[in-house]
């Protein structure tokens, strides 16, 4: 797999590969999904005969009908009127001030000169024609006219236009006692009668009760018309009209009717029923008719994959790693998303036999499973959610375009208990342990459905319930089993599982260097308790680094005796060698490493270290040993051909490879002295420039000294000497 993906890569641009890969996986997404979202169509013509039953396969909102029933109930709330309480004050106010200007202007004196024996003398009308002053009055049509300017320019409503003269005339003309008397009568009529609600067609009713009540009084008959005439006049409506209460109103009734909705799987039409008018018309709304159909779900669907899509770019954008080792990770995540996705159209598929609930038997937690091993817990989650929601659309019970909310539940919690399980193991045989643990977690989880839904089930039917949902949880981890060496082997991915195979002390290589190189084997131990414990206290991968460190050496077993560890009772045969040759046989303990590393088709990261864990640095025992014969003698000869260390696990087990071995060599060296040398075999590498290629940090070199030193004084920590052993030294002294 990951040959035929580097010549994929080789000839495409790296972006463009990236690029491939997600329109790829959004078009398969996009395909396996499409059957479930597009509606099933009908060709059906208007009073024709339903071949089958039609159902509505989702719930909309009937917009015509709703605006039926909105329009039949505004239609039904009556006008709104509102009852100006003020009115009759204002109308009587009214009447009374013409009354009162009618008085002013009687009182009025003429403009032409007057005599006394005219003042003496009494008018036609009988009204006396002098006023207090003692001038003459002025003429009843000198009074009209003055009357009508005083109206026409001192009240806000001018009466002169609505009023014919005779009326303003026949009380000009009235003696003060009849006048004040029809005064009182006309206000008291018009505020009794206008204290109760008029509306407009009701005006005329209240004038002819006015009319009514003042006919039978005891006045002159023009005076009585005239009283009469403006009563009629003040009465106006006092109970309104409302345009804005009467629109609110309605609006209120109209917003109170609950939408009209066409129920999902509700009957639309029984087979051998003529389609109607009505029928044709929500079949329409729905989107059934095949003349007429809705592109509205596989716009949604196409808004569904790029959220997915979208998700694992920006998860792929943030992560921080070499660009060829994230596209084999997104193209492991496409492979286990698409072929999860499979086995939902497979039983899907066999869900059309009428096997109720058989999509409980989906495999939920295997994805999440294989995720979390092969890469970790966040990967894993979105994976678990994205087969969730896809779950939810394949696993539709049948209609078109609809979600099951139920086994998306089902799918997220039993993906999220296998994560959650499988975290914390190591071994392959814990994967089936796990399955069990879904396993109980699916049968609580359908429990938890079926007696939320609070349906009726027979004893068989909560058996079928229980075996799915053991079935489910044992498949996902036999199938993880399944698929793991598949993707380990094929995308080069190392995993906790596999690190822990690989420490297994029967693997041939650790059997290889136990048996030939006993003490490179407790060096490598040793070596591998530092690293590990450093790694960790940083945050990196502490179990590579110490399954790193068991191989690390493996070169030495080429030629155990010259490495001082497996020198066991015999002689230096450096001794005996040129300083040149010395270095020969050390330096190529890391190629001859790497390349039975590679024979052996170990990991990628196993063989980095082998080759790595030296770097560059320089072999300063025989390099100064050659320098006092030739002073001219080539420093880059005696390096180590590296390359640097290119992570942080590499660095530390170099660090540490010098650490155990420098520390060692001294008897019972004192917690300042371990100090001291870790700090020197850190800053020599420092000044080497040996991690100039990886992104380790001087804080984090810092954690990592003080790691190495708390684990060495804990090695070489001081023993009490018993006291047989103090008796055997006295006689030996």
């Amino acid at each position: 797999m990951e040959t035929l993906i580097s010549k994929i890569r080789n000839f495409l641009s790296m972006k463009m590969f990236t690029g491939i890969i997600f329109i790829g996986l959004a078009l398969l997404i996009y395909g396996m999904l499409y059957s479930n979202v597009k509606p099933e169509t009908y060709d059906i013509e208007l009073f024709s005969v339903a071949q089958k039953n039609i159902y509505s396969p989702k719930t909309v909102i009937d917009e015509q009908k709703s605006e039926i029933e909105k329009d039949k109930a505004a239609e039904e709330v009556p006008n709104v009127y509102e009852y100006k309480k003020e009115a009759a004050q204002n109308r009587v106010a009214l009447i009374s001030s013409v009354f009162d200007f009618i008085e002013e202007v009687r009182q009025e004196p003429s403009d032409e000169g007057d005599s006394a024996a005219e003042g003496d003398l009494p008018d036609e009308t009988g009204v006396d024609s002098i006023t207090a002053s003692g001038k003459p009055k002025k003429t009843i049509d000198e009074q009209l006219s003055s009357l009508k300017e005083k109206l026409s320019k001192n009240t806000t409503e001018d009466v002169t236009k609505y009023l014919p003269d005779s009326v303003f005339k026949s009380l000009l003309e009235a003696n003060e006692s009849e006048l004040s008397r029809v005064k009182s009568v006309v206000l008291n009529q018009i505020e009794s009668i206008m204290g109760d609600k008029i509306k407009e067609e009701e005006v005329q009713g209240a004038r002819k009760e006015l009319e009514k009540r003042m006919t039978s009084l005891s006045f002159t008959k023009p005076v009585l018309d005239a009283g009469i005439e403006l009563g009629k006049y003040a009465i106006v409506p006092n109970n309104i009209y409302s345009p804005e209460l009467t629109k609110e109103r309605k609006q209120q009734a109209m917003d109170a009717i609950e939408p009209e909705k066409i129920f999902q799987g509700e009957l639309l039409v029984q087979k051998d029923q003529t389609i109607d008018k009505e029928v044709y018309r929500k079949l329409k709304l729905l989107g059934l008719l095949k003349s007429n159909p809705t592109i509205k779900p596989l716009i949604g669907l196409a808004i569904f994959v790029f959220m997915i899509v979208g998700t694992l770019y920006l998860h792929y954008h943030h992560v921080k790693e070499p660009e060829e080792k994230n596209q084999n990770r997104l193209i492991m995540i496409s492979i286990i998303l698409l072929s999860s996705l499979l086995i939902m159209k497979v039983i899907d598929l066999v869900e059309e036999l009428d096997i109720e609930d058989i999509a409980y038997l989906f495999p939920a937690a295997m994805a999440p499973m294989l995720v979390r091993i092969l890469l970790n817990d966040r990967v894993a989650m979105i994976v678990t959610i994205i087969l969730a929601a896809c779950g939810s659309i394949i696993f539709h019970g049948g209609v078109d375009g609809t979600i099951d909310v139920e086994i998306a539940l089902y799918i997220l919690f039993s993906g999220l208990s296998g994560i959650l399980f499988i975290s914390n193991q190591k071994h392959r045989v814990n994967i089936l342990q796990a399955g069990i643990f879904v396993s109980f977690v699916n049968v609580l989880l359908l429990f938890f459905l079926v007696l939320m839904g609070n349906g009726q089930f027979t004893r068989m039917e909560y058996v079928y319930y229980i075996i799915f949902a053991f079935v489910s949880g044992i498949t996902s981890a036999v199938l993880t089993i399944g698929f793991l060496p598949f993707f380990e082997a094929g995308f080069g991915i190392l995993s906790s599982m596999k690190l822990i195979e690989l420490s297994n002390p029967n693997h041939p290589l650790l059997k290889k260097i136990l048996t030939e190189a006993p003490g490179t084997y407790h060096h490598s131990v040793m070596v591998a308790n530092l690293a590990e414990a450093a790694c960790e206290a940083i945050g990196e991968n502490g179990l590579l680094a110490r399954v790193g460190c068991y191989y690390h050496d493996i070169g030495k077993t080429k030629r155990p005796v010259f490495f001082i560890e497996n020198q066991v009772n015999i002689d230096n045969p450096h001794d005996r060698l040129s300083p040149e040759a010395s270095k020969d046989i050390i330096i190529a303990h890391a190629t001859d490493g790497a390349n039975m590393l590679r024979k052996y088709k170990m990991p990628q990261e196993i063989i980095d270290i082998a080759e790595q864990h030296h770097g560059t640095t320089l072999l300063k025992y025989f390099y100064y040993k050659a320098k006092e014969k030739d002073e001219d003698i080539d420093e880059a000869s005696f390096r180590y051909p590296g390359p640097k260390p290119q992570t942080k696990e590499a660095a530390i087990i170099a660090v540490a490879d010098s650490v155990e071995a420098a520390v060692r060599s001294k008897n019972n060296p004192s917690p300042e002295e371990i100090s001291k040398v870790v700090h020197q075999i850190v800053q020599d590498r420092l000044k080497d420039g040996q991690f100039s290629q990886c992104d380790i940090t001087l804080k984090e070199l810092e954690v990592v000294k003080k790691t190495f030193c708390e684990t060495l004084n804990g090695i070489f920590h001081s023993r009490i000497e018993y006291p047989e052993m103090k008796k055997q030294k006295v006689k030996e002294a």
